[in-house]
């Protein structure tokens, strides 16, 4: 790992995520997880405040940065919530097969190399009944946005830790297997390319 990615990225990619936009979308969802909980690409421990204490038993946090664990590490220290990193990447999930309530994932999908190891590695660790609760930015429905996500989205990915701002999510979510449940979706504030908003719940496939 190069000194930007351990030491730089992070602190950007934070400063990305903890817009206020954001923090709206967070609020919206994270609230809705319950029992034992899978959260991928916990990051800099962004979702922590917004977990309903009274719902939540425990969370494994799934971060392969070792930049983004150090950055979260005074956050899990300060909250109540039982928290356990898992070190490993989005696509390897070392957890036993229905072993939690809830997966959440925010804003990471966009990043993950291999979606559909890991949405797989997902469907997997959740007992029957349980729900995957996302918000994602991704590809966007008007045409003239699409264009620049496509034409924008390598040299954007070399940069921004291996963002992908042009990702299906909906579709992504389908072909592992899951069925959307709730399925919302808008432009929050901010530029286009990188904030049409997808967010939603969805269950495994039985």
């Amino acid at each position: 790992m190069t000194f930007y990615e351990n030491r730089v990225l992070p602190h950007l990619i934070d400063i990305a995520c903890s817009a206020k936009p954001n923090q709206k979308q967070r609020e919206k969802i994270v609230p809705l997880a319950e029992g034992d909980v899978l959260e991928i690409g916990f990051g800099s421990g962004l979702n922590l405040p917004f977990y309903d204490r009274q719902k939540v038993r425990k969370v494994w946090g799934l971060e392969p940065s070792e930049g983004m664990r150090r950055k979260a590490q005074a956050m899990v220290d300060a909250s109540d919530l039982d928290v356990e990193f898992i070190d490993l990447p989005g696509e390897s999930i070392p957890l036993e097969a229905n072993s939690v309530d809830t997966v959440l994932v925010t804003y990471s999908l966009c990043t993950i190399a291999d979606t559909n190891a890991a949405l797989e590695g997902m469907r997997r660790v959740l007992k029957p009944g349980g729900t995957l609760i996302f918000c994602e930015h991704g590809l966007a429905p008007d045409e003239n946005v699409r264009r620049w996500q496509h034409r924008l989205n390598s040299p954007w990915s070399r940069i921004a830790g291996g963002c992908n701002m042009n990702r299906d999510i909906p579709d992504l979510i389908t072909r592992a297997g899951f069925e959307i449940t709730v399925d919302e979706r808008m432009y929050i504030p901010g530029i286009k390319m990188l904030c049409y908003n997808y967010w939603g719940r969805a269950k495994a496939v039985t």
